[in-house]
């Protein structure tokens, strides 16, 4: 795989377990974040799960943190060793037609090779082509470009992604551009996982989550949180994890529209989009407050996609 880039504003790795991770700090003047950038042999991320670009260690707004480490044991090939608002493209664009052996694309992260046996779980795949990643860093935001071409199974793309801190406003964009460039149309499910986490404190009653719609809950794992109408409610700390699939959304935009917010910090952020809710599931951990938002992606040789995810940051009335 071969890692091109512009000389970026670089900055040492926040974790300890990764000192050679490539990172670089950007900056409004009102948020500042520190992002992972992709590198096969050095990148804080290398599993086969989500997609490497975007990966933000820290970021800060008003006084508040709201992403960080939220996991205890690092590993670079552990499928969810990552943090920030990071995607992952759920279907292997020509997984089902692949035999064992044969390769497949994952968005985001390459061209990979099915395995004999079915893999269980998030199992970290071999990675046969991991594309060309390039990065162009400005003070204020970090375009990174994916180009993966795979002959074998006719997929092929070329995806930008663009962070960044908009001026004057503690806010932050996501914007993505997908194009197909084989001979197959690309069609998937995405979803960002958002490890959120509030001034490093642990998930528990200070948290809620809110959304615009009722919510309804379904195959539910753990009793520490619970919806009440347009509301997630932490009832106790979470012990290991608590996971429930959402809906009650509608195919309005106006739908994806989540809170996240600390009262006992003041921390609070607001997630939207340009696009509907496909899918929604709550997941979280003892430091981690995941409402994970899905949306349809579809994009042709000449019909790429576009769409922008926004998070505006804020503090809650003292």
């Amino acid at each position: 795989m071969a890692a091109r880039q512009n000389a970026p504003q670089a900055v040492p790795s926040p974790d300890a377990d990764a000192p050679d991770a490539p990172a670089v700090s950007i900056s409004n003047g009102l948020v500042s974040a520190i992002l992972y950038l992709p590198d096969p042999e050095r990148g804080y991320y290398r599993a086969t799960r989500f997609d490497w670009s975007g990966v933000i260690a820290d970021l800060q707004a008003g006084g508040h943190s709201y992403f960080g480490r939220w996991f205890p044991t690092y590993d670079p090939r552990t499928h969810d060793a990552i943090s920030g608002p990071v995607q992952e493209f759920v279907t292997g664009q020509g997984f089902e037609a692949a035999g064992p052996g044969d390769t497949f694309v994952k968005i985001g992260v390459g061209v990979l090779r099915k395995p004999a046996v079915a893999a269980r779980g998030f199992a970290t795949l071999d990675i046969v082509d991991g594309g060309t990643w390039s990065t162009r860093i400005q003070p204020d935001a970090v375009e990174f470009i994916h180009e993966v071409n795979d002959p074998a199974s006719g997929y092929g793309y070329r995806y930008s992604k663009t962070v960044a801190l908009l001026p004057g406003k503690t806010q932050m964009t996501l914007t993505h551009r997908l194009e197909s460039t084989g001979v197959h149309a690309i069609d998937t499910e995405m979803y960002n996982h958002n490890f959120f986490v509030l001034d490093g404190q642990p998930s528990g009653p200070d948290v809620q989550v809110r959304v615009p719609f009722t919510l309804e809950a379904f195959n539910v794992r753990g009793d520490a949180v619970q919806v009440n109408g347009d509301r997630i409610d932490y009832l106790k700390p979470i012990e290991t994890s608590v996971r429930m699939q959402l809906k009650g959304f509608s195919s309005s935009t106006a739908d994806y529209d989540i809170r996240v917010e600390n009262r006992k910090t003041g921390a609070g952020v607001r997630v939207t989009s340009d696009r509907p809710l496909s899918d929604m599931v709550f997941w979280s951990s003892p430091k981690a407050i995941c409402p994970e938002a899905y949306i349809h992606v579809h994009a042709e040789r000449d019909q790429p996609m576009t769409w922008t995810t926004t998070y505006d940051f804020y503090a809650l009335p003292r």
